[in-house]
């Protein structure tokens, strides 16, 4: 018997994984949401008059969550003065009004990682301990699963620890995974695996990084040799750069974005670890970033493989906000 239908052609199986989704990214942005609870509380209470309170709480809540200042207060500018003009009469107005702004903030981070090259050559560079390996190995596993071949080269030389990690990946996924001993250089790693890659016909070649501590020259300078190499096998590669950033640093976010951003040219983000945050709101303020425009392809909720999520605004901004029982 076949799946139940609409009109529209939407399928109870597609229903059930929107569901799914909105489920893990509402439990994995539980700490941010209590932490706006407070002030969005207000808004929830039924049709109640808009008065001074109510907009300070919520302004408080904003910059609590590390939405930013700027954001906060252009926000904030936004509602004040179409509560002046009374276009909202009570704060479910407010409310819904307030999801609104918040949704076109973030749109234009909405962007999904194409894969346009064979091998489709991408760079993960981060500090130490925001996730950038776990992440590695879990895009293998997800690009694996859309029938793309893919091969891991273990760039971060410089720790045998994260040169394992990788391994395991690798093994857990049945990954080729090319390595050379801790300490080598970390050009010569992403040399012989770019070859390897394109002699396997590898559709995704992922490359691990040292952690750079972005204050370090001399690691970014080391960054920028690795780019160097890669562009003398492929002028056009590497084809992405991603940092990977831990959500709980909040607003020290925004440098690492920076620095990085000039040292590499960066492509691409990957929010991790906004489980263990009440900060999420730190990607209001990348989004006001006004002269980087660099998306965000996935955003990290939780441990399990499905708990990295392509970004997606809407759903985001629903589950930061939306009351109820997790």
């Amino acid at each position: 018997m076949g799946e139940d239908t609409s009109e529209s052609g939407v399928t109870d199986k597609d229903d059930n994984e929107k569901v799914g989704i909105w489920s893990r990214m509402r439990k994995g942005l539980a700490k941010t949401r209590v932490q706006l609870a407070e002030g969005v509380g207000n808004l929830l209470l039924g049709e109640r008059e808009i008065n001074d309170e109510v907009l300070e709480d919520l302004e408080t809540a904003l910059l609590l969550t590390d939405v930013g200042f700027a954001t906060t207060e252009a926000i904030m500018t936004d509602l004040a003065g179409q509560v002046a003009r009374q276009e909202l009469n009570n704060t479910t107005a407010l409310y819904a009004s307030l999801k609104t702004l918040l949704v076109q903030r973030l749109e234009p981070l909405q962007r999904r990682l194409e894969i346009s090259h064979q091998p489709h050559v991408i760079f993960f560079v981060g500090v130490n301990g925001v996730g950038k390996t776990t992440t590695i190995g879990k895009l293998a596993k997800r690009f694996q699963a859309e029938g793309k071949s893919v091969l891991l080269a273990a760039g971060d030389t410089f720790r045998a620890a994260a040169v394992g990690q990788l391994k395991a990946w690798g093994e857990r996924n049945d990954v080729p995974v090319i390595a050379q001993g801790q300490g080598s250089d970390s050009a010569s790693v992403v040399f012989d695996a770019y070859e390897s890659a394109r002699s396997r016909h590898a559709d995704v070649l992922l490359v691990d990084t040292a952690g750079r501590l972005q204050a370090k020259t001399q690691l970014m300078d080391e960054l920028k040799k690795i780019h160097r190499v890669i562009k003398r096998l492929d002028a056009e590669a590497p084809h992405d750069v991603i940092l990977v950033l831990d959500g709980g640093v909040g607003q020290n976010a925004l440098s690492q974005v920076a620095l990085f951003d000039e040292a590499v040219d960066l492509t691409g983000l990957v929010i991790t670890k906004l489980d263990g945050s009440a900060k999420a709101g730190v990607l209001f303020a990348i989004a006001a970033m006004s002269d980087i425009n660099i998306p965000v392809h996935f955003i990290g909720v939780g441990e399990s493989i499905d708990d990295l999520r392509d970004f997606e605004a809407d759903v985001f901004v629903d589950a930061l906000l939306k009351p109820g029982d997790d």
